[in-house]
């Protein structure tokens, strides 16, 4: 058995294959850039308004409007002193513009501007370069791709990037007593839930299972099973079969199938019993069965795995420290991974935390970590592993 720090060292250390492929804007998101982007041209590439109002040639009280500049109006107007025209919200400012004054505060009478108060000089000008300089540094490798990433790409003209490529998972349930929802059950079995779990959790992060297999506790049926998926996965995920018990033959399954075991069984709590290994190129998570040590198990040690897979910067579920809004009697023998629920810049250790416990991780929203036994007091610090 490990600790936490020696099984994420592990799973960091490993050295992984990454794939590039060209992706456009359309279907880039949640993927990581495989090379860096610097600014194609300056921007804004010309001097514009900020806001709908009128260019001033010089400061005065009082202006000749002279005519408008829309957004888009490719006219090269020049303003002499005490000029104005009337100008809209990204529209090409005229030379020789001292400064935007907002409508708001202007009147109009005929061809005559008057002004409320005198403007400052490079009032409500975006200036050219203001933002990025041609050539700067915008999105390092390894970015992950964002909304907003997707709009500052396009509004420097790229249509298409080239970025990493996802990791294919397969998934594989074993278990006899598991039933898929929706069907009838009988006593003494219970609904299959960690694939609906372990998939959406990958699906949550921009990660898509291509395969999800539910099989019996049958080992040849479970040998072959993850025979098959490691012919098409880079990572395989199996939920189940992985403890001691006569029924549980995930771990033997994957020796003969020549998978090498890197570690097995960590300090902690929920989720000892994990497993982590590789064969070639393509590499084996084996999480407990009982849902919470399943989904807590894949936030801590497969995510920030995935990220590896794919290139990206990032490292995991971000992580603080808040002070816990109570006290709470820490009677566990291991290091635990606590279903909790950051509010208000607080904490609170929620109720329910057996590992076969999911409601207060769907009630939840964070992970927190203690280490074993340490007594807990209302405005301690706790580090806290943030779900959402």
């Amino acid at each position: 058995m490990i600790s936490i720090e020696k099984a994420l060292e592990i799973i960091q250390e490993q050295s992984v294959e990454t794939k590039t492929e060209i992706r456009t804007l359309e279907d880039c998101l949640g993927y990581s850039l495989s090379k860096d982007i610097t600014a194609p041209f300056d921007m804004p590439s010309f001097d514009n308004s900020a806001m709908d109002g009128y260019a001033l040639g010089g400061i005065y009280k009082e202006y000749k409007i002279v005519g408008e500049v829309a957004a888009g109006d490719k006219s090269e107007k020049k303003l002499q002193e005490g000029e104005a025209v009337r100008i809209f919200t990204g529209a090409k400012i005229p030379d020789n513009t001292t400064a935007v004054m907002m409508q708001e505060k202007t009147t109009v009478t005929a061809d005559k501007l008057f002004l409320e108060h005198l403007p400052k000089e490079g009032q409500s000008i975006r200036k050219k370069g203001g933002e990025l300089r041609k050539g700067a540094l915008v999105f390092e490798k390894g970015y992950t791709i964002t909304p907003a990433g997707i709009g500052m790409l396009g509004s420097l003209g790229i249509s298409k990037v080239s970025v990493f490529k996802k990791p294919v998972i397969n998934l594989i349930t074993t278990g006899n007593e598991l039933v898929p929802p929706g069907k009838s059950k009988e006593e003494g079995q219970i609904y299959e839930s960690n694939s609906f779990a372990l998939a959406s959790a990958c699906e949550k992060y921009r990660f898509f299972c291509a395969d999800n297999k539910q099989i019996p506790d049958d080992f040849e049926a479970i040998k072959s099973g993850i025979k098959a998926s490691l012919k098409t996965a880079d990572l395989l995920l199996l939920s189940g079969g992985i403890s001691v018990g006569d029924y549980d033959f995930v771990k033997q399954a994957l020796e003969e199938n020549g998978v090498e075991e890197l570690f097995y069984k960590v300090f902690q709590k929920p989720g000892k019993p994990l497993y982590f290994g590789k064969k070639a190129d393509k590499f084996v998570f084996a999480l407990p069965g009982n849902p919470a040590s399943s989904l807590s198990c894949f936030y801590i040690y497969v995510l920030p795995f995935l990220y590896k897979l794919s290139g990206s910067e990032k490292k995991g579920l971000p992580r603080y420290s808040f002070q816990i809004s109570h006290d709470f009697e820490n009677r566990s023998d291991r290091p635990s991974f606590m279903k909790a629920k950051v509010e208000q810049n607080e904490v609170k250790i929620l109720d329910a935390q057996g590992s076969s416990m999911i409601r207060s991780m769907a009630t939840g929203n964070a992970l927190a970590f203690l280490d074993a036994e340490t007594p807990v007091k209302k405005g301690d610090l706790i580090e806290c592993f943030l779900i959402s």
